[in-house]
């Protein structure tokens, strides 16, 4: 199901304490250009959505490190049913959609919706700030969704909102339980910000509040 060559390896360097990418090495990433089309794009969005015109436009490509640098800000944050800020903790959902409406990007904080919401991608192609869904692999039924902050030779790593140890980051490539619930992954960033790039502001502050959450 994952092509664990889809990226090159040893180029995505996080900065501590924020855990940011730079964006040097997010660009080294993706000047490799993977041989596997994008899926399930539809008529009029396959050009938008080709891995040459999601790597091209410089400002999504810092917006999607702000994303998932800002994401990891909450590492530690605990598991809550419904839960959508810090404050109370997040499910799988609501973490998702709680950054990502920090960016200005809109998206359900319903994680079957959310897997309708933007472009169907290869999971060979997935960029920081895509989001991967995990079900059932028979029912296609969706229980779970992360965003994807890295992908490298030893698969994609992402950042989550889990029940048992809340909002951690992993290698789901390489985790027993996670890589046989792997369904798909999509892109919600594109279509939204390269119509209107200008709109792409910095990193939002994690808030004092917000900041004593983290460290609970």
């Amino acid at each position: 199901m994952l092509n664990s060559d889809s990226c090159n390896t040893g180029l995505f360097t996080r900065l501590f304490p924020t855990k940011s990418l730079t964006v040097l090495s997010l660009l080294a990433c993706m000047s490799f250009s993977p041989s596997h089309p994008t899926t399930n794009v539809g008529t009029g969005k396959s050009e938008m959505y080709s891995y040459e015109n999601r790597t091209s436009n410089l400002e999504v490509v810092q917006l999607r490190e702000w994303i998932t640098g800002y994401a990891q800000n909450f590492t530690g944050i605990a598991y809550h049913y419904a839960g959508r800020s810090p404050r109370t903790g997040f499910d799988c959902s609501g973490f998702t959609s709680y950054i990502m409406q920090e960016f200005d990007v809109k998206v359900s904080c319903a994680s079957s919706t959310q897997s309708k919401q933007g472009a169907q991608i290869s999971l060979d192609e997935v960029l920081p700030g895509d989001l991967v869904f995990f079900g059932s692999p028979k029912s296609g039924h969706i229980q779970h969704v992360a965003m994807v902050v890295e992908c490298g030779s030893d698969g994609i790593i992402c950042v989550h909102s889990t029940s048992s140890r809340g909002v951690v980051v992993e290698n789901i490539s390489t985790s027993k339980y996670w890589k046989p619930k792997i369904l798909f992954a999509r892109d919600v960033i594109t279509g939204q910000k390269m119509q209107n790039s200008a709109t792409i502001g910095a990193t939002p502050e994690v808030s004092k509040d917000d900041a004593s959450a983290t460290a609970k």
